[in-house]
């Protein structure tokens, strides 16, 4: 089929080329508006946390999922707010919040007398300010947060200074509105990718790659812009396409270009060459992208809108690369290929020596050689175990600075971390809201709660209580003391709704993870079919899936070791442990690395079976294969890996996350398992790889696969 496709576009050469050309452009006049529509809010829809949350933010104008910010105070030593004229110097504090951030809700010792605002002796109290959302629930409102920053500065309680705290004041004092753009991330990234390309090539050919993925990211956002018109987009879709597509493009053109350059040097020439690459490392691209498709195609199981729409919109990076490599590529090597191929000092027409001595060295000995790296994946997959997914702890938004030493003192006088997200209760005024708060104060770990009236607590038959928990909500011990607020409250009444940023996100965890499952089911049937088609077999996809599986969940692995236990993120980024992972992250890290480490498995195996149809040899096939796959597998990995490490250096916390995830991946899937592990486990298996019986060959509408393999039979 795809040399069939490279005929006809070689015959329509001024046709295709003409068409790129426009789809090219446009997308470079529409990137921005497109990238400025992209949604920057997600929802859990019919769970308690979501629809409460919305119900806040519609009756009292802000809270809920949105944090609020902390003015901070500790006494000097013999003061408490008890101590004359502390508690009107308290007043005087919120009435410069409500100031500097109108329509905000605020509630201190000063306006409740609730010993809910006040640490234990007396020494540390806060204010708290509920400021109107911003539009989309993942940007920080750092704009109130500067405001209330801007109109504190000065202002001090008993002769001691005031902070102000809260996840946007960390958010906006972290650096976070800095750093380099998506942009200037693809530059870095297209410039690593360069330098590997000329080493591969060791010539112009370097920058036809390069050509190609700006052609498929600029057609990708194109479409993409379409999409967003009718259905919303995530906003993570922006670095996907910049990033994944300048990899995934350059890795399909690499594949072809190398093969191409193969072909010549085995003396076909012209538009011969081009067609017989694009029979086989054409098919093999197809296949990885339609595998790649596959991964994110299969997110639409998942019951979040946010979700869905990174998967629907995500696939069309492999999609759109596919298509461009299959059609404006041939077009390119046709007409300046042997001219750009110079200086012409590298040849196509042998095996890598050195892959070809590391593939002999590991069939003759398949046995360590496979232990070795299940002992390695093995040691991640355990750690991978104690991964938490939930939200980013509040101690690595910022590690200096006045919202700094805010939450410190929080910490310090034992009101916690937690009252950087209240858990946000909902229910009748009066009474039932006084019966409420006094129940959410006797669970363990919870400071305190309160249930302050006026009308921005308390409006349309609805009051807001507000209790503090001590430990961070991204804490095992915070997702307990949560659960247990969730069962008091319920207790108080059936009209008691939980809300907060806390309980959203456990509703935003269970609706992801209840539903994973699925979705790897149907990744894995999908693609076993796929392959089992193109392979002419059962054991070798069989094998595919399974290690990609392990290979995906060692990724997680990487990421609980260097971010939630912090043995790499305070040494590189300067953020400290997490202690938790951001719920959507493992799960887009599988969706995504599931289907770009396919890519590697389908360079090799189709080379391994293509030399197996040619030599019957299975351990021929698989010193072959190494031997001519090895260097594009490694450089196609370093060209992914040096961009996702350019998108580590987004200021977003979790955009660094999710890029150590898919470099770290990536890296361990192009070395252990496709450098060691397949061609191992491929040896060891023998003539069984390439067995395919009749029945399943005819349900697959493929000649079967009886083979004797002339050196294990």
């Amino acid at each position: 089929m795809t040399a069939a496709i490279a005929r006809w576009v070689l015959s329509h050469k001024r046709l295709v080329t003409g068409a790129w050309i426009v789809l090219t452009v446009a997308g470079m006049a529409t990137v921005g508006h497109t990238v400025n529509s992209l949604s920057k809010t997600f929802s859990v829809p019919g769970r308690e946390g979501y629809v409460t949350n919305q119900r806040i933010v519609r009756t009292f104008g802000g809270g809920g999922r949105g944090a609020p910010l902390l003015a901070v105070v500790t006494l000097p030593v013999g003061r408490t707010v008890n101590s004359p004229g502390v508690r009107g110097q308290l007043g005087q504090v919120a009435a410069r919040l409500i100031r500097a951030v109108p329509s905000a809700r605020v509630a201190s010792y000063a306006t409740t007398g609730s010993r809910a605002f006040v640490s234990a002796d007396g020494r540390t109290t806060f204010v708290i300010a509920y400021p109107p959302p911003t539009l989309g629930s993942f940007g920080a409102n750092t704009g109130a947060a500067k405001a209330a920053t801007a109109a504190l500065h000065g202002q001090r309680v008993a002769e001691a200074p005031v902070y102000v705290t809260g996840v946007d004041a960390l958010q906006s004092q972290t650096g976070g509105a800095g750093g380099p753009s998506v942009f200037l991330e693809s530059v870095l990234g297209g410039f690593g990718a360069l330098i590997v390309l000329a080493f591969v090539f060791a010539s112009l050919l370097a920058f036809v790659p390069l050509l190609m993925a700006v052609v498929s990211i600029m057609t990708t956002f194109l479409v993409l812009g379409g999409v967003n018109s009718l259905t919303s987009v995530s906003f993570i879709v922006e670095f996907l396409v910049a990033l994944i597509g300048l990899g995934v493009a350059i890795d399909y053109s690499l594949l072809i270009v190398v093969r191409w350059r193969e072909e010549r040097d085995n003396g076909h020439e012209g538009d011969e060459a081009v067609i017989r690459a694009m029979a086989t490392a054409g098919r093999a691209v197809v296949l990885s992208g339609t595998t790649v498709a596959i991964g994110l195609l299969a997110m639409i199981v998942l019951p979040l809108p946010f979700l869905r729409s990174i998967g629907l919109a995500g696939l069309l990076i492999p999609l759109i690369s596919v298509i461009v490599a299959t059609t404006l590529l041939p077009i390119v090597l046709a007409s300046f290929g042997p001219r750009l191929d110079w200086p012409h000092v590298r040849r196509e027409d042998r095996a890598s020596r050195a892959w070809t001595a590391w593939a002999r060295l590991v069939v003759r000995h398949r046995w360590p050689a496979a232990l070795a790296a299940l002992a390695v994946l093995a040691a991640l997959l355990v750690v991978a175990t104690s991964l938490q997914p939930g939200t980013a702890n509040v101690n690595t938004l910022s590690r200096t600075g006045p919202a700094r030493t805010g939450l410190r003192e929080l910490e310090r006088s034992g009101i916690g971390a937690g009252a950087l997200q209240p858990i946000e209760v909902l229910s009748h005024p009066g009474a039932q809201a006084q019966q409420l708060a006094g129940a959410l104060a006797n669970v363990p770990r919870i400071h305190g709660a309160v249930a302050p009236t006026g009308p921005r607590w308390q409006r349309g038959g609805l009051a807001v209580v507000d209790a503090f928990a001590v430990p961070d909500a991204s804490t095992t011990a915070g997702r307990s003391s949560l659960t247990a607020a969730q069962h008091a409250a319920h207790a108080v009444g059936p009209n008691i709704r939980v809300g907060g940023a806390g309980a959203e996100n456990a509703d935003f965890v269970s609706a992801i993870y209840g539903s994973f499952p699925e979705m790897i089911a149907l990744i894995a049937v999908l693609t076993f079919l796929l392959l089992a088609r193109a392979f002419r077999s059962l054991l070798l996809p069989l094998k595919a899936v399974l290690l990609n599986v392990v290979s995906v969940s060692a990724a997680w692995g990487i990421i609980t070791l260097i971010w939630q236990e912090g043995y790499g993120s305070n040494l590189v980024w300067g953020i400290a442990a997490t202690h938790s992972v951001t719920a959507w992250i493992p799960l887009m890290v599988f969706a995504f690395l599931f289907g770009l480490s396919m890519d590697y498995e389908v360079f090799i195996l189709t080379r391994m079976r293509e030399e197996y149809d040619a030599e019957g040899s299975t351990d021929a096939a698989v010193i072959t294969g190494i031997g001519r796959t090895g260097r594009l597998v490694t450089s196609a990995a370093l060209i992914l890996f040096l961009a996702f490490v350019s998108m580590s250096s987004a200021p977003d916390t979790d955009v660094k996350v999710f890029a150590t995830g898919l470099a770290g991946g990536i890296l361990l899937d192009a070395t252990v398992i496709r450098a060691l592990l397949v061609p191992a486990v491929v040896s060891l298996l023998g003539r069984w790889n390439w067995w395919l019986p009749r029945t399943p060959a005819r349900l697959l509408r493929v000649e079967p696969s009886l083979p004797v393999d002339a050196m294990q039979a």
